[in-house]
């Protein structure tokens, strides 16, 4: 598969916060889950846990974490050495640019052109990253085809209509081995907490 390459500019992160969940725009930001309630029916994002990447002035990105396509890595990217013997699977990032690639990586030490997400979690989005990371371990690597994408304005309207909760990311979930087990996952844990 032969993608073309997005560049995103960096955008500031956000100071975290001991966000356990929320329902107020206000604490968007990088290293955010926004888990789809259960009344989020557009087929885009029914049903998905999109972690933020960037979120500013000039709108928000993310990647659906929750969304494993049939297609392997290895499948994918046959002309790249280091994804021969991947059966991990690529993941449906969000409806955007559905031929762009991008990759989260888990680690301590940043991969060189990466962009922190949050802590030991890092976006990768150039190509020469890319090939630079393809060799790390399948339980810290991701690999995505598309992003999900919000114009300024768009995602704090669609919390406050009650489309997404949000709550803090943590690496044990982007990284799950079960990806399709995320969401029934977490709504039942917002769910939960408004019940409380």
């Amino acid at each position: 598969m032969r993608a073309p390459w997005l560049l995103l500019a960096a955008a500031p992160l956000l100071t975290q916060s001991p966000l356990a969940q929320s329902i107020s725009p206000r604490d968007l930001g990088p290293g955010r889950f926004l888990i789809a309630t259960r009344g989020l029916t557009d087929p885009n994002f029914a049903e998905t846990v999109v972690l933020l990447a960037s979120h500013g002035k000039d709108g928000a990105m993310g990647l659906i974490i929750n969304r494993p396509t049939p297609i392997p890595i290895e499948k994918a990217f046959d002309a790249e050495p280091k994804a021969r013997g991947r059966k991990d699977s690529v993941l449906e990032g969000g409806p955007v640019q559905p031929n762009a690639v991008f990759a989260l990586v888990r680690s301590a030490t940043p991969p060189p052109g990466s962009k922190p997400v949050f802590t030991h979690v890092h976006l990768v989005n150039t190509r020469e990253s890319f090939r630079q990371v393809l060799g790390t371990d399948a339980d810290r690597l991701r690999v995505f085809a598309g992003y999900s994408g919000w114009a300024p304005g768009q995602l704090e309207r669609e919390v406050e209509a009650g489309a997404w909760a949000i709550l803090m990311a943590d690496a044990n979930t982007v990284f799950d081995p079960d990806p399709e087990a995320i969401w029934p996952r977490l709504i039942r844990r917002t769910e939960l907490r408004v019940a409380d």
